[in-house]
């Protein structure tokens, strides 16, 4: 099997990147699923309630004021994700087990470097566009300021450390169909793993 990754940093065009090779017949694996998935497991949240008691009324898990406490706040949004990555690292693991000699198998990872699973991939693959393109898609898309969008990105690591650290990078900030050639160029690359 070949896992590739497709990584960027919030709106710069991963999940785009992922539906159109979906469409080309590709599996791809959402992280962003996983972790969606994980607050819905007892024993996860059994976890979250020893480290964040707060974000309990009773029984009752509430999500918003999780996200309320580790959004303004850097260590706590840290403390969060030590919880959740054993859950997601323990989960690759699995897949990976699973799918010797599948052919080629993408996984769509926000956090790939700070997971560190770019050791698992055979490529990294990079969905890159210009600050402000970037900046407007998630303002748009998740209705919220331009300060928040701040917020968000400075936490994330900084995209021309990505760059860097990418083996391949796909401009989304170009048309749909043009993006859409460029995804299909790639696959043909690395199915004749000229990569």
């Amino acid at each position: 099997m070949k896992l590739v990754a497709i990584t960027g940093s919030i709106g710069c065009g991963k999940t785009t990147i992922s539906d159109i090779l979906r469409s080309l017949g590709y599996l791809v694996y959402d992280i962003d699923k996983w972790v969606r998935y994980l607050y819905y497991r007892a024993d996860f949240l059994a976890v979250i309630r020893k480290k964040f008691p707060e974000v309990f009324v009773g029984n009752v898990f509430d999500k918003k004021k999780l996200r309320e406490l580790v959004f303004d706040n850097p260590a706590k949004l840290r403390e969060l994700e030590a919880l959740i990555h054993p859950f997601l690292t323990q989960k690759m693991r699995r897949i990976i087990r699973k799918r010797v000699n599948k052919g080629i198998v993408f996984v769509d990872v926000a956090l790939l470097f700070e997971l560190k699973w770019d050791k698992f991939c055979y490529s990294v693959v990079l969905a890159d566009t210009d600050y402000e393109t970037q900046k407007q898609r998630v303002m748009r898309r998740d209705n919220i300021s331009a300060d928040d969008f701040d917020k968000i990105n400075k936490q994330q690591m900084p995209r021309e450390v990505k760059k860097m650290k990418a083996d391949i990078i796909i401009d989304t900030g170009v048309g749909k169909n043009k993006l859409r050639r460029n995804v299909v160029e790639l696959v043909k690359v690395l199915e004749d793993g000229e990569y």
